[in-house]
């Protein structure tokens, strides 16, 4: 347990408390003692709403199993609705209406492009996503699998020049269909320059150009000039700048011109990068991505956001046996043909995604020595955080219109957004902030927000920024809201099942139904395979084909490349299309997966997808309660890096559950799954720093997680991972300690 401070009924801990009065405070202009009189107000009076918020989710859920009980199998939809209904899960639609929200940056209004989604408690990955605004498109195809090797050559030992090669052939395509010349090809050019009526490229020896002459927006620097970020300088008539900046659907592309560069020198136009605008906006994430569970972990990722916000976060950085520590970078300006200057935002517009409302944290206790709602002193917290950006000598750095951006997850239905908005209400006159100046990103991820989607956003309707669908902890709640109704369909099989297509289309014909465009988000999930970039070149295409203005990507270079699909597709041209199609019948969300038979698998098939589940659970159980590492790319059985969070952790687990429950599967077979897995994962994690293997003896704390979150599946509240993992982090960090402290004596 921490140290506490006692401060107006409330118990602080005193790391907290330093963070708070040293840090946070100072220039906030937010007094030290109104703070925590505040903040003891809004716990003292939403935490029994909080409770009994979370005490409807276990009403509703046992009226829901109580009914499967009675009637096993796949329920009709007209009648399920109905019982639905009488029970108070399915609400009635409100009138017709369009969101109010207003003084939202471009970014999330107006553009359409990546999402980033990062674990704030890692300030290295935090400064990465941040700077990956821009990113270059040169970097991104070399060192992935988007570009085949050449002549079948392996990558690594130094430059590849066939595959370099082959990068720089792939950029001109990629120039070629988003900023086409009026005459030949930029593969073909020797020369990019710039005079008085734009950018002229010398092509066979004429000078050409854009076939749309309004996409070239400006140029940096002049002749040989590094035309490194903030400089700017005019071009003589006819001169060649440093860097030419070009625009399409919105985003900005940088052709970058250095012949004294080791790639441009060996390019006959000089052109030594291609640098793409890329994560619009990122979502530093205090949830399904980190293992926060004391006061320790809640102060690093507080502190991060404040830094970010204050525009001072830095992180050491080791890489290739240099040392340096990276920043955030800088706008970036550049000169236009009459003299004028263009500056562009340098980083992502950043969100902070909370918790939601299950967890509680002991870095705080109330008047009754209870730890408090956790997403209640998030918002309290990271709030402070943000005010470094809304006023003072440090604002707009990230918000140029003067809003603050929360994700929220999890969240069940109208009356839990209802509480959210009246959380961020209380938290704008403690912190003296314009009403609404918080704006709310919705995550559609959980069953009874989907069917109530057009109430939930109602609620929030004039400060909600996004609709998002997170399609991972969507179906590990599909599973556990219908878990005694039957066996599901096997894992790989939900993306076929009518919920699923129903709920990805819903959430964007609500989104256009109600005015988001120009006003909010309307987004798409993320790619989990963070190796395999080709396949996603390939698919993700359908983000914006299907009307999402954002999707989220799991890295940087994955941000460059989906980045090009925002170049291919007008959402704004897709979302007046969509909106023209004919709305989803709520019902169809309302399909439960079910297997037609379970009979119908054979032994080898439930076997190879029970261990399919229990690998993975494992596999990301035994980083999250040993190493504290909350998202990771975890090999799957065939090897394959996966992004695995807790969204992914509670579909298997979940999975598993449900089949333990119906008998598709033994506890002897689960048993002698885990104990085979967990092997396996031991000898994927070889020479991971810090790693204790699980097998043979099976007592470590890891083993005995995954075990519970199997075997105990069906009671965990709406099948959440975190009570569990929570229990058994703590546990290791007890006992980790424990040994620190038989060394020292």
């Amino acid at each position: 347990m921490p140290d506490y401070i006692d401060v107006v009924g409330l118990r602080v801990a005193s790391e907290l408390h330093q963070f708070v009065a040293d840090e946070a405070l100072p220039g906030s202009g937010v007094d030290q003692a109104a703070f925590w009189a505040g903040a003891a107000e809004i716990i003292n009076e939403l935490t029994p709403r909080n409770r009994e918020l979370l005490a409807r989710r276990d009403e509703l859920q046992r009226a829901v199993d109580d009914h499967h009980r009675r009637a096993p199998g796949r329920p009709e939809r007209g009648d399920y609705a109905g019982f639905l209904t009488s029970i108070g899960y399915l609400v009635d639609e409100p009138a017709p209406f369009t969101i109010g929200t207003d003084g939202v940056d471009d970014e999330l209004a107006t553009l359409a492009g990546p999402q980033l989604v990062v674990p704030l408690l890692n300030a290295r990955y935090a400064v990465n996503a941040a700077n990956a605004r821009w990113g270059s498109l040169y970097d991104a195809l070399y060192g992935s699998d988007v570009i085949d090797e050449a002549g079948g050559r392996e990558r690594g030992g130094g430059y590849n020049p066939v595959r370099g090669a082959a990068v720089i052939a792939r950029v001109r395509e990629i120039l070629d269909r988003s900023f086409p010349l009026a005459g030949g090809s930029h593969a073909d050019a020797t020369r990019y320059a710039v005079d008085a009526d734009g950018l002229v490229v010398t092509v066979d020896g004429a000078g050409v150009r854009l076939a749309d002459p309004t996409q070239f927006v400006g140029f940096r620097g002049a002749g040989g000039e590094s035309g490194a970020a903030g400089e700017s300088g005019a071009a003589g008539a006819g001169g060649e700048p440093a860097a030419v900046l070009l625009t399409r659907h919105g985003l900005h592309v940088e052709i970058q011109v250095d012949r004294s560069h080791p790639v441009g020198a060996g390019d006959r136009a000089g052109v030594s990068d291609v640098v793409v605008e890329a994560a619009l906006t990122t979502i530093m994430d205090l949830e399904d991505s980190v293992a926060a569970v004391d006061a320790a972990d809640k102060v690093l990722g507080y502190r991060n956001w404040l830094q970010l916000m204050r525009r001072r976060l830095t992180a050491e950085v080791d890489k290739g046996g240099r040392s340096f520590t990276r920043t955030l970078a800088a706008d970036r300006e550049y000169t236009t043909t009459g003299g004028g200057t263009v500056t562009l935002p340098g980083r992502s517009v950043l969100l902070i995604r909370q918790v939601g409302l299950l967890m509680t944290t002991d870095a705080v206790l109330d008047g009754d020595g209870r730890p408090v709602p956790e997403g209640i002193l998030d918002a309290l917290v990271t709030g402070l955080g943000s005010v470094h950006d809304l006023r003072g000598d440090t604002a707009g750095g990230n918000s140029r219109t003067g809003s603050a951006y929360v994700v929220k997850p999890k969240l069940h239905g109208p009356d839990e957004v209802a509480f959210t908005v009246e959380l961020m209400a209380r938290v704008e006159r403690l912190l003296q902030l314009p009403p609404a100046t918080i704006k709310l990103g919705i995550m559609d991820e959980e069953r009874r927000t989907s069917v109530n989607l057009r109430r939930c956003v109602y609620e929030a309707r004039d400060r909600v920024v996004f609709i998002n669908t997170g399609f991972l902890d969507r179906t590990g709640d599909e599973i556990h809201t219908s878990m005694l109704a039957g066996p599901m369909v096997r894992k790989a099989a939900m993306r076929d099942e009518t919920w699923i297509r129903a709920y990805e289309d819903n959430n964007v014909d609500v989104g256009l139904a109600l005015g988001f465009p120009g006003r909010a988000q309307i987004g798409k999930g993320m790619w989990a395979a963070p190796d395999n970039l080709a396949d996603m070149t390939a698919q993700k295409i359908g983000h914006p084909l299907a009307g999402a203005s954002c999707a989220w990507v799991p890295s940087p270079t994955a941000a460059a490349l989906h980045a090009l699909h925002y170049h291919e597709v007008s959402v704004a041209d897709r979302q007046r299309e969509l909106a023209r199609r004919r709305p989803v019948d709520r019902l169809e969300l309302l399909a439960v997966p079910l297997a037609e038979s379970a009979d119908g698998w054979s032994p080898e098939e439930i076997a190879a997808e029970v261990d399919n589940n229990v690998q993975g659970v494992l596999g990301y159980v035994v980083r999250w309660v040993e190493l504290g590492i909350g998202c990771s790319k975890v090999p799957d059985l065939a090897g394959t890096p996966l992004m695995e969070d807790r969204a992914t952790c509670r579909i298997s687990s979940q999975h598993v559950a449900n089949w333990l429950r119906h008998g598709v599967v033994t506890r002897e077979q689960v048993e002698e799954s885990l104990r085979r897995m967990a092997a396996l994962v031991d000898a994927q994690n070889t020479g991971e720093p810090g790693y204790r293997p699980m097998a043979p003896a099976f007592e470590e704390l890891a083993f005995a997680a995954a075990r519970a979150l199997l075997f105990e599946g069906v009671d965990q509240p709406n099948g959440y991972t975190e009570p569990l993992l929570h229990e058994h982090r703590r546990a290791q960090k007890k006992r980790d300690q424990e040994k620190k402290e038989m060394v020292r004596s």
